[in-house]
């Protein structure tokens, strides 16, 4: 990783609120440290996102909004864009495609940070669990907008007349915890990331065992940074399928 970042732009397009910082909060806010800007779209409201039976659904949205502005405030985020789709069944049709189209020919973002649409379950030593539909679509829409939709001038040739130009991203990361080809040491953003994640408090139940997790998980990818003297040891890391786009 560069030493700057100045003039780059992050985009992180993420299925729920809360989504970007579990994913990649502490790499986002290492980005921008680092001078890039950074921008988040959430796809759906989160409207689901309760293991209560009583949560009235339109105040669900409403918090999950707030928190998720105040987490972007912390890890540095410049703008969040909302496109409110209903959690839970969000399809990665043309229509979806297009509203990222939009974004990405808008903000030309050098790097963006995704869901790996071929994620669909994992089994682990201590649990096993399955991908969300929305993350999974999220991730659908986003490959499919980034490459060959928002590349070529005839996808969605009316975009000229809003003054939106074809663009092709450099660089593509995916959230990855368990087969990652990419980590990036997280070890001096990891304290915001945790505040970051914290904001979720409809989400989060329990803080200390959130850290736990947290700690336990990044810290198994920082033991898999290899650094020049054997004396070091990365503390924490996040992981990534990252691609880079010809």
């Amino acid at each position: 990783m560069q030493n700057s970042m100045k003039g780059k732009v992050v985009l992180v397009i993420a299925a729920h609120p809360d989504d970007p910082e579990f994913g990649a909060g502490g790499t986002i806010a290492k980005y921008v440290s680092l001078g890039a800007k950074a921008y988040y779209v959430i796809s759906t409201n989160g409207e689901r996102g309760s293991r209560h039976h009583d949560i009235d659904g339109e105040k669900l949205i409403e918090a999950r909004h707030k928190e998720q502005k105040a987490a972007a405030d912390i890890i540095g985020v410049t703008q969040t864009i909302f496109l409110d789709h209903k959690d839970g069944e969000l399809q990665a049709d043309i229509k979806f495609k297009e509203e990222l189209v939009k974004i990405i020919r808008k903000l030309k973002p050098d790097i963006v940070l995704t869901h790996d649409p071929s994620w669909y379950y994992v089994v682990r030593e201590d649990f096993s669990m399955i991908n969300h539909n929305d993350h999974r679509e999220t991730g659908i829409g986003a490959l499919d907008a980034i490459y060959p939709l928002a590349r070529d001038l005839a996808s969605f040739p009316h975009h000229q007349k809003m003054g939106l130009t074809p663009h092709k991203v450099a660089q593509l990361l995916l959230f990855n915890f368990d087969n990652p080809n990419y980590l990036e040491d997280v070890t001096s953003t990891f304290e915001k990331k945790y505040k970051a994640i914290l904001e979720h408090k409809s989400q989060v139940d329990d803080p200390k065992q959130t850290r736990m997790w947290l700690e336990k998980r990044l810290s198994q990818l920082g033991k898999k940074i290899k650094v020049s003297r054997a004396s070091l040891q990365v503390k924490y890391a996040e992981g990534f399928t990252k691609l880079v786009l010809r």
